[in-house]
């Protein structure tokens, strides 16, 4: 089933299911408690048309743990590029989910940041139970579903912060964790390694790929981060393909500009949408002054 986190008319939050073109409420406070109590059967009763309510990003994770360098490709074309650090398997750090918008939101351009501004397409996993330490054998059970996650980057300050090599800041700023547009549960989903990838922007591909050219898999990312431990409702992105702006031959063309939009499909999920906009759209004010790496 796909599971929505939808805003009605008047503004209220709720959680549902989502059917064809008609969302079915379900009796939960939020996504993050539907996982935490259970997804036992809790329908109200109550029926809305798609139409009539505004999708929001499914899931306010506790804990969003990025993870990257499990496409070889991507580290590849890392490598043509001279990136200033390897990408190698095991990469973790974990996102602000302060950050995170829904499908539609707009992704603001702060040009007092960046002027690199980039995409990465991402399988996401959202972990349906609690549990930690437990081997690659076991961590299937762990799924509860999965969704799309476009992983915008500062590429400027992220290469400064690699120097040291660590980097975050690029990654957690405001509206640069698009996450959606549902949850499809994992008996909808029965292989993740089977999946076509492919993001647009402004209907141009950029990124097409197949989730079939992890070179770590799924189970293996689990077993070997479920030792920090996973609390029901968390989510765990996969990595980026290869096609990012930042490693391509002309990086300032492909780079994000104010006025683009984003398409993130995977198979059996569906497209992820979202719009670039300006400061001055977004806040009606000209950007802070820029700010000095």
């Amino acid at each position: 089933m796909k599971l929505v986190t939808y805003a009605t008319p008047d503004g209220e939050l709720h959680v549902g299911e989502l059917r064809g073109e008609t969302v079915v409420e379900i009796d939960a406070p939020d996504m993050r408690t539907l996982f935490e109590e259970g997804l036992e059967s809790r329908r109200t009763g109550r029926e809305l048309a798609l139409a009539d309510v505004k999708l929001k990003a499914p899931i306010i994770p506790k804990k969003f743990f990025h993870t990257a360098g499990n496409f070889l490709e991507h580290a590849k074309e890392g490598e043509r590029s001279n990136w200033v650090a390897p990408i190698k398997p095991w990469i973790m750090f974990f996102q602000s989910v302060d950050a995170i918008v829904g499908p539609d939101e707009p992704v603001i351009y702060p040009p007092h940041l960046t002027n690199e501004l980039d995409y990465e397409l991402e399988l996401a996993v959202v972990i349906g139970k609690s549990g930690k330490s437990f081997t690659a054998e076991e961590a299937m059970s762990y799924v509860a579903g999965y969704t799309i996650f476009n992983d915008i980057t500062a590429r400027d300050i992220q290469r400064r912060e690699m120097e040291s090599k660590v980097f975050s800041y690029c990654k957690a700023i405001d509206t640069f964790c698009p996450l959606g547009p549902w949850i499809v549960t994992a008996d909808e989903l029965s292989e993740p390694h089977d999946l076509a990838m492919e993001l647009r922007v402004n209907g141009e591909s950029r990124q097409v790929s197949h989730s079939s050219r992890m070179w770590v898999k799924l189970p293996d990312i689990l077993a070997h981060y479920s030792h920090i431990g996973f609390s029901a409702g968390d989510v765990l992105s996969l990595g980026t393909v290869s096609g990012v702006a930042g490693f391509s031959e002309d990086p300032a063309a492909w780079y994000l500009k104010p006025g683009d939009v984003m398409e993130c499909e995977i198979e059996g999920i569906g497209t992820l949408v979202n719009p670039v906009i300006s400061w001055e759209e977004a806040y009606s004010t000209p950007p802070p002054p820029p700010v000095q790496w």
